[in-house]
This record gives C-alpha cells, sequence and structure tokens, in this order.
C-alpha cells in the first residue's frame, strides 16, 4: 500500500463509547485512515453494497467488527460476508470484549484475519487499536480497490 494513501476501515460497533475511543486512537496517533463507522451487521452489508445512503462511499481496505450487535451480530456477519462472492476477500478483525474460546476459534473458522480482544483499561484499548492500524498500515501489503 502506498504510503500516501489512507487506510480505508469500516468500523462495526454498536457501543459508542468503544467507536470514539477506536477514532481517538487513530487519531493520537495520527495514523492516516479514512474511518466509517456502522452499528451493526445490516448496515455494515447495505455499506458494503452502496446501498441507500451508501451510495459512493468506498470500499474498506479492512472491517473493525464486534462480536456482539443488535440485529445481526458479528457471528452472523462473518458467517455471511464470507458466503458473498464481492464480499469474502475483505479482511475482517474481530475487536470484541469476548475472550471466550468458541469465539475465538469461530472466527478464524470464518476466515477472519484476526481476533483480538479489547482490553477493559482506556489506554491498553488505544495501544491495541494503534497496533492494529501499525500492522494493516505498515507492514501488510493491501490491494488496491478501483
Amino acid at each position: 500500500m502506498s504510503a500516501l494513501r489512507k487506510l480505508i476501515v469500516l468500523l462495526v460497533e454498536d457501543e459508542p463509547a468503544d467507536a470514539h475511543l477506536v477514532r481517538l486512537a487513530f487519531e493520537e496517533g495520527q495514523v492516516l485512515v479514512d474511518l466509517h463507522h456502522v452499528i451493526d451487521g445490516v448496515e455494515a452489508f447495505a455499506f458494503l453494497r452502496h446501498e441507500g445512503t451508501y451510495a459512493g462511499v468506498p470500499v474498506p481496505d479492512m472491517i473493525l467488527l464486534d462480536l456482539n450487535m443488535p440485529r445481526m451480530d458479528g457471528r452472523q456477519f462473518l458467517q455471511k460476508i464470507k458466503q458473498d462472492a464481492a464480499l469474502h476477500g475483505l479482511p475482517v478483525v474481530v475487536l470484541t470484549t469476548s475472550d471466550a474460546e468458541r469465539d475465538m476459534l469461530s472466527s478464524y473458522e470464518q476466515s477472519a484475519a484476526g481476533f483480538v480482544v479489547k482490553p477493559v483499561d482506556v489506554d491498553d484499548f488505544i495501544k491495541v487499536v494503534r497496533g492494529i492500524s501499525d500492522y494493516w498500515i505498515n507492514i501488510v501489503r493491501l490491494p488496491q480497490h478501483k
């Protein structure tokens, strides 16, 4: 990925405080991110399919996904996105409060690119998000979307 291009991230998170911390972590870390936020899997699919108010939005380079949300939770979202031929290649990193082994195993079985447990401490939370962004911006090569 070019250093001049922003990382386009779709954050799927229903908890406003956690969404705020993710945004804060990117801002404080001076990470070049174009962050888009939706509150559940239903809205995430509308975003990814450019439906309604999401017409013209960019294709994300990665998705940060919470597991515990209303309507369509992260587990259902992972199952559905990996069955969608147009979307299954998008990297999805699970960012959740769940430290349950079954959730981790299930996420990886559904082709999650990573599984990260949200720390309770705010400073640790910010460090974790910065680590995720550092990995996806400075280490991993991502395809350019047209």
